[in-house]
């Protein structure tokens, strides 16, 4: 499965699209580490724990996009989008959006 954020991947053309695609999750956030990184960000530091949120978020999408994208027959993913927004005290949604289509080489 070819995954791009291009909208096309020179040497080849778009035989099918199937769609435009998106998924979304809304993941809390523990108090504890809120806390935590109220304290940090203080003082400037990474909040890691917030990073590997995000990571397992996109992770999850990719490997859901891929999922859909088999069902659909594409074999490729094109276009690739993520987007977070805060939508509730201690919430963040991941939002990601996408084009399935199956390519062929150029002749």
């Amino acid at each position: 499965m070819i995954l791009s954020n291009l909208e096309f991947i020179p040497g080849t053309k778009i035989d099918v699209h199937y769609w435009i695609v998106n998924w979304s999750t809304v993941r809390s956030k523990h108090v504890w580490r809120d806390i935590m990184a109220w304290f940090k960000n203080i003082f400037g530091w990474e909040l890691k724990w917030y990073t590997e949120l995000l990571n397992e978020s996109r992770n999850e999408a990719i490997e859901r996009m891929k999922a859909q994208a088999t069902e659909l027959g594409a074999n490729a993913i094109l276009n690739i989008r993520f987007s977070t927004s805060s939508v509730a005290a201690g919430a963040a949604e991941l939002y990601a959006y996408w084009t399935a289509v199956k390519l062929s080489k150029e002749a």
